[in-house]
């Protein structure tokens, strides 16, 4: 009787470590607009989550039953998260004021292989230039870190994006250390696009 018992709770436990990671996945696909992706995601979880639930209600008496539902919604919790963040699903948008290396910045990012655009801008002390740059997620922390190789005062904000469409996707040659591709539009100080011996 007591191995049913256990057993039973532990089979809730896993169904709710199943459902709620599903939840966290699925919302980030609602998120980034993945219709298709978020409707079978939430079509799953459902099933899991109501088999879960079901055996629950059977035995409301059962502090074992109850006791496996909220573990596995703890644990399940914390797994989705860890998922999340290995997956590294979607796109960020880098935005990095160096005052005295904006320039090596951007080069930096273009060797990785991305497109960086500079802005001109107005600071608290005077002119700076914003360098930006739209990148994959899990390509993040490698780009901050040679940002932070370049300049390690450097100011760097991290913004999620919905959708990016068009602009320079990166390759993964350039990404290994080999030549970059070609850099998106670079801006002289007057605010006009810079040519390529501008800004070679």
């Amino acid at each position: 009787m007591l191995w049913n018992t256990l057993g039973n709770a532990l089979l809730i436990f896993a169904l709710r470590l199943t459902d709620v990671p599903i939840g966290t996945l699925k919302t980030m696909m609602m998120v980034r607009g993945q219709r298709l992706w978020a409707t079978g995601l939430g079509l799953i979880e459902v099933v899991v989550w109501l088999t879960a639930m079901g055996r629950v209600m059977d035995q409301l008496d059962n502090v074992w039953n109850i006791a496996g539902y909220a573990a596995g919604y703890a644990a399940g919790t914390w797994l989705g998260l860890w998922l999340e963040g290995r997956l590294a699903l979607g796109s960020v948008h880098i935005h990095t004021i160096s005052l005295t290396k904006s320039g090596e910045v951007a080069a930096a990012i273009r060797a990785a292989g991305y497109g960086a655009t500079q802005f001109q801008a107005y600071g608290q002390n005077g002119p700076v230039c914003i360098v930006g740059v739209i990148a994959e997620r899990k390509h993040l922390d490698s780009l901050l870190t040679r940002i932070r190789a370049v300049d390690p005062s450097a100011f760097v904000t991290v913004d999620e994006t919905r959708q990016v469409i068009g602009g320079q996707a990166p390759r993964a040659r350039a990404l290994a250390g080999q030549p970059s591709p070609r850099r998106l539009f670079t801006w002289t100080p007057s605010g006009r696009p810079a040519s390529d011996a501008e800004v070679a």
